[in-house]
């Protein structure tokens, strides 16, 4: 079961979910409901008798008679953080965000409350120091099949030992949209070189010049103190530097509106930002 067809790509034609165009390239049959709780929904499922259900990344509420229609009484889940840590629908870049030196998978036991259920496997893994959101989430959907296939024998022979999460603990990571990524050069240079890293390549992070949006893909930063005001780009060479309110960012790739991501020193040559330029920061 996947999403329905989608409007995706820059032409925006409708197109299948890649787990559906997995699932047609395998012969596998495969439900697109616009809701997972219709009636004609739940019959379908109904009729396929399964001992149990696996639910990644699926992005519907599921309903209770969905949640207990397995012979077993429940789905599993593949969640892509340390649960309680980062319950939500982005918790890859939640974690970036938040500076964590490592991220995991928790196989848990869905139930209504969000990612609240409790878990019976945890597979740990370290974020790089300059790992995006994208790179993180292609290693954890490797580790995430891993650690499935490790927890469902024993949970299909009740040998699974479920531990309840602690709430207290939860932090929450909520879907980000694209005004998350508009870059307030006020804030120190290491949260926005995080926020680079956990909103790339997408919702993505930007500012504005001359009334367009460039997006910077990769940036670092730099500790040395600012004295030009949050914003101010100087230009060394073949790099640029802008005052945040504690050190430099400095963009390594940068994007144009319809343009190709590009090496700073390439964009530059193209697109120069005059050294002393003021970019604003937001209301």
């Amino acid at each position: 079961m996947t999403q329905p067809d989608r409007r995706r790509g820059r032409g925006r034609k409708p197109s299948p979910s890649p787990v559906a165009e997995r699932a047609a390239a395998d012969g596998v049959p495969v439900l697109r409901p616009e809701r997972v709780g219709d009636p004609d929904c739940v019959e379908a499922l109904r009729a396929l008798d399964a001992d149990l259900g696996v639910v990644v990344a699926f992005g519907q509420f599921l309903p209770k008679q969905v949640r207990e229609l397995p012979r077993l009484g429940h789905l599993v889940n593949g969640h892509a953080s340390i649960l309680p840590r980062h319950r939500g629908a982005a918790p890859i870049a939640h974690a970036i965000l938040a500076g964590d030196s490592e991220s995991g998978v928790s196989v848990m036991r869905v139930e209504r409350e969000m990612d609240a259920g409790p878990v019976c496997l945890v597979k740990k893994t370290p974020i790089g120091p300059d790992e995006t959101a994208g790179e993180l989430e292609e290693r954890l959907a490797g580790v995430a099949a891993d650690a499935i296939a490790e927890a469902l024998p024993d949970v299909a022979a009740g040998r699974a030992q479920w531990r309840e999460q602690d709430h207290a603990l939860a932090t929450l990571a909520p879907k980000l949209e694209v005004e998350d990524g508009r870059l307030d050069f006020r804030r120190s240079a290491d949260e926005l070189a995080r926020t680079v890293r956990g909103l790339t390549p997408r919702p993505g992070t930007f500012f504005e010049l001359d009334g367009a949006r460039l997006r910077i893909l990769r940036a670092t930063a730099r500790d040395e103190v600012a004295d030009d005001p949050p914003g101010t780009v100087r230009l060394g060479g073949d790099t640029l530097g802008v005052a945040t309110g504690a050190g430099w960012l400095v963009p390594l790739v940068l994007q144009k509106p319809g343009g190709r991501p590009t090496p700073t020193d390439a964009f530059l040559r193209g697109r120069p930002i005059p050294d002393g330029t003021r970019l604003a920061t937001p209301e």
